[in-house]
């Protein structure tokens, strides 16, 4: 049984390693014709084209490997059906429930696989494609937005740990590849959603633990009359009387600043995170920012949903390579060798048009995250319980 179980491993190992790489042949070709309108601006050159679509690849491999491992299992079972190979192992008490193990031992390896590239490489490799694809855009992002890239975190009384006291609203109109922000909005509100003050601050840059150090800054702060000197008296840190309204209104003061340290539990991997494809995070990654999300009030399903695939995706390898079993059973009489790949390559598109279809779905409808990714394998893995019936009983 070890012999026939390298066979099988050696085999389909072979095929889904070609079907890999032509998959991630044909995507790599097309984003390089997506970045190529970029070469030759702003010391943008071939060069830097072709080392972003590398980094690309190791998120490409997390993709596609469970369609590659379809295929490439079909490609090797229909090899097996036509020489009549199959037929011969089951001749030799070879049972479906073995054949079945075999397969699965073969699939550990490739979610394994998968898992590496998908939490240990493409998080790594991700940001430099991001700063690669930053420099041919100016060396800067502004986000989806116009105004920039927003994100919500909580005021607290000394620090990051203390008493919340309000909200803030964080706006960066562009981050640029070093991490260092420009043009920087704050909005805070107490805990009755009245605004306390608006600073803006022509740049900003980390300082560490949850500090960030803005620079050329002014603050407007909108405070109950009653919490300001009399009319008349001096302002403390240089502060400039606006106007003053009625009691129940406020009384509007500003000051400006060289620089302000200011604590936040928004740091450059959340600003990155918060405009990322929550498909090219890792687990890590977006448990870490729904975490936020849920602290903050803020729409977490779309992200749970991430979370969820993240987990669940690679083992649908298993489920797969289970659906790709029942071709053994079929015999050149059913269709060449052609013919099963291509319904193999149907059954592949399918998978993604109905895992993104669900994913959708799931949060429009505030489905359970867990069963809204799950449910895709869960359909396909009943398929093949149901096709591996059929083949057994004609």
């Amino acid at each position: 049984m070890k012999i026939l179980q390298r066979y099988f491993a050696i085999n389909i190992a072979q095929a889904v390693a070609f079907v890999l790489v032509a998959f991630l042949a044909l995507i790599a070709f097309m984003d390089l014709t997506s970045i190529l309108p970029s070469v030759g601006k702003n010391d943008y050159g071939i060069q830097h084209a072709f080392l972003y679509v590398l980094l690309l690849v190791p998120g490409h491999v997390y993709e596609v490997m469970p369609v590659a491992a379809l295929i490439g299992t079909i490609y090797t079972m229909a090899q097996f059906a036509s020489s009549s190979e199959f037929t011969i192992m089951r001749a030799s008490s070879m049972s479906t429930q073995m054949a079945g193990w075999m397969l699965a031992k073969i699939g550990i390896v490739f979610v394994v696989i998968t898992f590496i590239f998908g939490e240990l490489i493409t998080p790594r490799t991700a940001p430099l494609a991001e700063r690669l694809r930053l420099s041919a855009k100016g060396g800067s992002v502004s986000g989806e937005f116009r105004s920039g890239v927003w994100t919500k975190d909580s005021v607290h009384e000394g620090g990051v740990k203390g008493k919340v006291t309000g909200s803030r609203f964080f706006n960066v109109r562009q981050i640029r590849s070093d991490g260092q922000l420009e043009d920087v909005r704050l909005y805070e509100f107490d805990n009755n959603l009245r605004m306390r003050s608006l600073i803006t601050a022509k740049s900003g840059s980390y300082s560490g633990n949850n500090s960030w150090r803005l620079n050329e800054v002014t603050e407007t702060m909108f405070t109950n009359s009653r919490e300001l000197p009399a009319p008349g008296a001096p302002l403390p840190n240089g502060q400039t009387r606006l106007s003053t309204y009625g009691q129940e209104t406020a009384a509007i003061a500003t000051r400006k600043l060289a620089t302000l340290d200011l604590a936040s539990e928004i740091t450059p991997k959340i600003l990155l995170v918060s405009r990322s494809d929550p498909e090219r995070m890792s687990a890590t990654e977006l448990a870490v920012y729904t975490r936020h999300l849920a602290d903050n009030r803020q729409e977490t399903d779309r992200f749970k949903v991430a979370f969820w695939k993240k987990l669940i995706d690679p083992l649908s390898i298993f489920v797969l390579m289970a659906l790709a079993l029942p071709f053994g059973y079929l015999h050149t009489r059913s269709g060449g060798v052609s013919l099963k790949i291509f319904i193999g390559i149907m059954i592949g598109v399918s998978f993604i048009l109905i895992n993104a279809l669900f994913s959708h779905l799931g949060v429009l409808t505030t489905w359970p995250a867990f069963i809204t990714a799950a449910a895709p394998s869960l359909l396909f893995l009943l398929l093949a319980v149901g096709a591996l019936r059929w083949v057994e009983r004609h």
